[in-house]
């Protein structure tokens, strides 16, 4: 492709939304992953063009749901090409766009500078793109090539060299970016008792799901405490809340799953153990070692939430977000306590951004309330109600946690999960601004309704 054909293609992102960039990116990638996965040689065995759309976009979103197996169905070019979806989906389809275009030299449009910083880091202005996604490629290389180099001895007493590098490389790629998909049929069950592979899949979890922002702050940080004995003062409030969030709610989904049987006949230490990785999981990333369909009830419940409520802004998580859920709970804080707005660590939070966060969780409430009615009218009866809840929130939080029914979705139901996961992926607020249009404001007289 000449310089000039890719400078003319730059046109178009004048005439579109920084949100419709940002959506079409993925759409695009999720539709040449299709054709690449349904190629012949991609798998063993033929499969059907959905689920090679099913595939991709499970792959695109980073989310890590299957309905054919990755491992076994899939030959060594399949499985480069899932890879290389969830990591473009990982750390943003537009992130790479933006880079390619400055290392050829063509200028992207203020809007597609604005796509890209609002996919990965909101608060950079769109002068520093550039050096802002170096940055970020940069940081997310090094950790999973650390990452692959653990984990290539953890996976090499349980198979060859070979099998054990090519392994570690696609299970580090996919912890970071919080896909879930793994090379082996049973996740990482076969592994819960690897404290290499569990505790090194569990970082590049935490590390990939806690969001770019809050890591490059950290970095600053962390320069500026060797340098000069740093203060606390250089964490932003972004930073404060996400840390404090996720921290939180790690410790609190590992003491709740733990309080309840996780597999029969396992140990403290070893119950101890899962249930710091299954909570460190369900929030977006999706491996188990554990059989989520023999989990009880309570068990499920609390993942759900886990999985709902996903990782923070600019990561590569899912979810309605960390810091969605803690505004939310402030907002809440605020108004019984009659206080004056909301306040975070002696901080005011604009009434602009309380209001997107619970647009947000009201947009995400209805949707998935919409697909597990959908989900409930079209599939079997034998899958039960919990079954199609939590297969309709690890969709939403790009999780890929499953009680086993995959699979067993028709059209109807496979068709509706990738277009869950999908925006899931993008955001439910992206697709809503895209809908719909901007009215002028108009002030209407106050009116009382009797409520509570």
């Amino acid at each position: 492709m000449k310089l000039t054909d890719l400078s003319a293609a730059t046109t178009l992102t004048h005439r579109l939304k920084p949100e419709a960039l940002l959506a079409l990116s993925f759409l695009l990638v999720i539709l040449l992953g299709t054709v690449l996965l349904y190629l012949p040689f991609s798998t063993h065995n033929e499969i059907s063009l959905l689920d090679a759309l099913f595939t991709s976009t499970s792959a695109t979103c980073v989310t890590g749901l299957i309905v054919v197996d990755t491992g076994t169905d899939f030959t060594f070019f399949g499985q480069t090409i899932i890879l290389l979806l969830f990591q473009f989906g990982g750390i943003g389809v537009m992130s790479f766009a933006a880079l390619a275009f400055y290392m050829l030299g063509i200028r992207l449009s203020l809007r597609a500078q604005e796509a890209t910083s609002s996919a990965i880091v909101q608060s950079e202005i769109a002068s520093e793109v550039k050096p802002m996604f170096v940055k970020i490629i940069k940081l997310i290389f090094t950790f999973e090539i650390i990452g692959a180099l653990i984990l290539f001895f953890g996976f090499l007493p349980y198979t060859n060299v070979t099998g054990a590098l090519w392994s570690a490389v696609f299970h580090s790629v996919s912890a970071f970016c919080n896909a879930g998909f793994s090379l082996y049929p049973d996740s990482l069950i076969g592994f819960r008792d690897s404290f290499i592979v569990l505790t090194t899949i569990s970082i590049l979890i935490i590390v990939g799901g806690i969001g770019y922002p809050v890591l490059s702050n950290l970095s600053k940080f962390y320069n500026r405490k060797i340098s000069t004995n740093g203060s606390l003062r250089i964490l932003t409030l972004h930073t404060k809340v996400t840390i404090l969030t996720t921290v939180l709610l790690l410790v609190m989904g590992a003491l709740f799953l733990f309080a309840f049987e996780m597999e029969p006949g396992d140990t403290i230490l070893q119950r101890a153990s899962l249930s710091i990785f299954q909570s460190i999981t369900a929030r977006t990333a999706g491996f188990n070692t554990t059989e989520i369909g023999l989990l009880p009830g309570a068990s499920l419940f609390i993942i759900i939430i886990l999985m709902f409520i996903g990782g923070s802004p600019g990561s590569c998580a899912g979810g309605i977000k960390t810091t969605t859920f803690t505004l939310w709970m402030a907002q809440m804080w605020s108004r019984i306590h009659e206080g004056y707005g909301t306040q975070l660590f002696g901080r005011y939070i604009p009434h602009e951004i309380i209001r997107r966060a619970s647009t947000i969780i009201g947009i995400a409430i209805w949707w998935n309330i919409l697909g597990l009615f959908i989900l409930l009218a079209t599939q079997s009866h034998t899958i039960s109600f919990k079954e199609m809840l939590f297969e309709q929130i690890s969709a939403f939080g790009t999780v890929g946690l499953s009680t086993g029914i995959t699979p067993s979705l028709n059209a109807v139901g496979r068709l509706w999960i990738i277009a869950t996961m999908y925006i899931g992926r993008v955001g439910p607020l992206t697709i809503i601004v895209l809908m719909l249009r901007r009215k002028p404001q108009i002030r209407y007289p106050e009116g009382r309704i009797m409520v509570g």
